[in-house]
């Protein structure tokens, strides 16, 4: 498992399995959300599956799976309300934690600049300055 924190209370992480569920839940995480899709993974990854483990580890699951086509506006402000209304820290994940960190991206862009976005991305190990037009343009509106 490869936690990486966008910020103190957000991190992201490439797939995680069920065995990974007490090792978060341990680390202090409250909420984990799926961005990733059943339709790219085994049944062992499915998000029912990795849901159970987290359940009954503690912790609180959400599946709010992204896509290219998916990746709108309207996902990341879902996206984001799911985390205001975490108890604690959040960990997202996908298939190598790029989607989540776009979407935490998108979701941010109209509070945070979008070198302060692009700033905490690439601390975590994404590189995300593709997104500065985007960006840009929601922090204008």
């Amino acid at each position: 498992m490869d936690i990486r924190h966008i910020t103190p209370d957000y991190a992201v992480s490439p797939q995680i399995t069920a065995e990974d569920a007490q090792a978060i839940a341990d680390a202090g995480f409250k909420l984990v959300i799926c961005n990733r899709p059943d339709a790219e993974v085994t049944p062992d990854l499915a998000e029912e599956t990795i849901r159970a483990a987290v359940e009954a580890a503690g912790l609180r699951f959400e599946a709010l799976p992204l896509t290219q086509e998916t990746m709108t506006l309207d996902n990341a402000a879902r996206h984001r309300a799911l985390m205001e209304s975490a108890e604690g820290p959040v960990l997202a994940y996908c298939r190598t934690g790029t989607r989540c960190s776009v979407v935490w991206a998108l979701g941010h862009a109209s509070i945070l600049s979008p070198d302060d976005i692009l700033s905490k991305t690439s601390a975590a190990g994404y590189q995300l300055d593709q997104l500065r037009p985007t960006l840009t343009q929601i922090a204008g509106q």
